[in-house]
């Protein structure tokens, strides 16, 4: 039986699959959606399905991987751009604000559970090169003057790495609308702190 890995080049019924996988995903969540349902939806057989994909976390693996390319393909694009320190922070907000509205709550919830110790892992495993990325523009900007040089680069790895724990904690979660509003905050929190910006 084929894995995604084993088809990279692309192909008209696997990019079908992906389109609608990503579609109903982030609708719906990952859980609530049958490897029926998807073939459904995108047309193909089981067959076809499992031709590409060993089974749902498969794609929903697949899916992810392909949005944290686009995701890092975007980011890269602000941060190597010629615009001023605050205008990219600015535009990285907009962008998380963007992506996090795209997903229903059920997919946010199911892709930050820890009942799900497989996703979080691969969630783990995808974040630690992104986190050193980060790492890296951040001491880049300090470098440069343009965020404080009092702060610690391990406290922002720290912080960045426990974020995940944070959205995924029940009590913190009830105190907001929905999950992304909670993500929101702590990306706001995270650049802004707790003084108002025009004061700064």
């Amino acid at each position: 039986m084929a894995t995604s890995s084993d088809t990279d080049s692309s192909n008209p019924k696997r990019d079908q699959i992906l389109k609608t996988g990503r579609e109903l995903f982030w609708k719906f969540g990952f859980r609530r959606v049958t490897v029926e349902e998807l073939c459904r939806e995108a047309g193909v057989s089981k067959m076809t399905f499992y031709k590409y994909f060993s089974d749902k976390m498969d794609l929903a693996k697949t899916i992810m991987n392909d949005f944290g390319e686009e995701s890092i393909a975007r980011y890269r694009a602000i941060m190597d751009s010629d615009l001023s320190y605050p205008e990219k922070v600015y535009r990285l907000l907009r962008l998380k604000k963007e992506q996090t509205e795209a997903m229903s709550d059920e997919f946010f919830r199911d892709y930050t559970s820890q009942a799900d110790p497989e996703m979080l892992e691969h969630v783990q495993e995808m974040s630690a090169g992104v986190f050193q990325m980060f790492m890296d523009d951040f001491s880049k900007a300090q470098q440069e003057g343009d965020i404080r040089k009092d702060v610690k680069v391990e406290f922002i790895l720290y912080f960045l790495n426990h974020m995940m724990e944070m959205v995924q904690d029940e009590k913190l979660l009830a105190l907001y609308d929905t999950p992304q509003d909670l993500a929101m905050e702590f990306i706001n929190f995270f650049f802004y702190g707790l003084i108002e910006r025009d004061r700064k």
